[in-house]
């Protein structure tokens, strides 16, 4: 065996146990900035009081990165989040996740669907907290939106009137038009005004 087929074999090694570390601490600082809470705990929802389990949102790209100084998590190239807990799916070619302001910034041909609807821009910010996203076109476009929108009871079309059926005799044998006077006696007479 030669001199350097010996070296080689212990830095193969080394670099495996260096880089099995570094993914291991990788996935956990991930965990600590999203917001990881142990099995067993709650976080509690700052609106209603209540107490809620632990959200996950999952973020998927070609790199990603992480600061736990900023608490800032940037993901590059084929990005895609998926927040199953508020129905959504995103696309678009950067994400950041700020940790700490609990919004989340996509760029580059982003592409939202939510329950449906979908919003389309060049930078989509979707505030956690508030549930909701704010769009910016790429000059000189627009942002798209598709909405489902379903009609309520209360704002339903009216239904198409159908005619009335003619006059029919009343149940005691009169007609609607007919004045109700007994037999015999005369109908009165309208007074006519005087000039």
């Amino acid at each position: 065996m030669r001199h350097s087929q010996l070296l080689r074999v212990p830095f193969r090694n080394l670099a495996l146990f260096a880089i099995a570390p570094a993914t291991i601490a990788a996935a956990l600082l991930l965990d600590g900035l999203i917001g990881f809470t142990p099995v067993g705990s709650q976080a509690v929802n700052a609106q209603t009081g209540q107490s809620d389990p632990a959200r996950p949102l999952t973020l998927r790209s070609d790199i990603q990165e992480a600061n736990s100084k900023t608490g800032v998590i940037t993901a590059r190239g084929n990005v895609q989040i998926y927040y199953p807990s508020r129905q959504i799916q995103a696309t678009a070619a950067q994400a950041q996740y700020y940790s700490r302001e609990r919004r989340i910034i996509l760029t580059g041909d982003v592409y939202v669907l939510q329950k449906g609807n979908s919003l389309r821009g060049e930078t989509i910010t979707y505030l956690i907290d508030e549930g909701r996203f704010v769009a910016l076109p790429q000059s000189p476009r627009q942002v798209e939106a598709i909405y489902l929108v379903q009609d309520s009871p209360a704002q339903a079309p009216a239904p198409v009137a159908t005619p009335t059926p003619a006059p029919t005799a009343d149940p005691f044998g009169q007609s609607e038009f007919t004045p109700s006077t007994p037999p015999g006696e005369a109908i009165p007479a309208v007074p006519t005004p005087s000039r």
